[in-house]
């Protein structure tokens, strides 16, 4: 069963923070500065994290790991896609 979220009358993404960050609730996608932000990425980011945090000694084990965890969920969701995690553009044809 798929979710589709409603954009509650509005067509089109919405801006925020003076169009920094863009966000489409229909086709459920974030933008930052014309950058397209994958989940996936932001799962990279996340894990990489955890595990700088735990070896830096600024993160418990249990507080590494979690983070890790969240974002190897993260990538694992967004895996089909992985091609274009890192490709720059706005990549509006894509879908």
């Amino acid at each position: 069963m798929r979710v589709h979220y409603d954009t509650i009358g509005e067509t089109g993404p919405r801006h925020f923070i003076g169009g920094l960050i863009r966000f489409d609730a229909q086709r459920r996608r974030v933008w930052v500065g014309d950058q397209r932000l994958h989940h996936g990425l932001t799962g990279a980011l996340l894990a990489g994290m955890g595990m700088a945090g735990f070896a830096a000694h600024r993160l418990t084990a249990r507080g590494g790991v979690e983070w890790a965890l969240f974002g190897s969920v993260l990538m694992a969701h967004d895996w089909h896609d992985r091609s274009l995690w890192f490709r720059r553009g706005a990549q509006e044809d894509w879908d």
